[in-house]
């Protein structure tokens, strides 16, 4: 079986990273969103608009993946859904969530969940860089070969 690439597409910066990086492997890639999305013309490339509200997309993903796959998701539940399966899921900004990393994840999504709801004003997240860019390329790549060597 081959190794799968999900996107939650929604907001994603790294689409045209990711889709370069998988023609590069020759790996099917599926683009989740709650709406339209123009994706390039691809036998590997594949396009799903689930339905609109909160969690569908994540649902769907965490439902389709297998051990192995790839997620590339800025969504902290979902990825420690898709660590659960044994599938990798790497952040937009060059994070790969681990099973050592993802309770700290989730517990500082937790703790920042409520200081929001206190009303604090806690300024979002910096604008994505180039140098995002280059530490996702790096991450999404070095999990595909690794990967890859472990199926051998």
């Amino acid at each position: 079986m081959t190794i799968k690439i999900y996107i939650d597409a929604d907001a994603c910066p790294v689409k045209e990273e990711t889709y370069k990086v998988a023609a590069r492997y020759r790996l099917q890639t599926i683009v989740v969103s709650n709406s339209f999305m123009q994706i390039p013309q691809s036998p590997l490339i594949s396009r799903i608009i689930v339905g609109a509200g909160a969690d569908i997309a994540d649902d769907w993903i965490a439902e389709q993946i297998v051990a192995g796959d790839v997620v590339v998701t800025n969504d902290i539940p979902l990825a420690a859904r898709v660590l659960a399966k044994e599938a990798h899921a790497i952040a937009p900004y060059g994070r790969a969530f681990t099973e050592d990393s993802i309770g700290l994840a989730l517990a500082q999504r937790s703790l920042m969940e409520h200081i929001r709801s206190t009303g604090e004003i806690t300024g979002g997240p910096p604008p994505f860089s180039s140098a995002n860019r280059s530490r996702f390329l790096q991450a999404l790549d070095q999990t595909i070969v690794r990967e890859q060597r472990r199926r051998l």
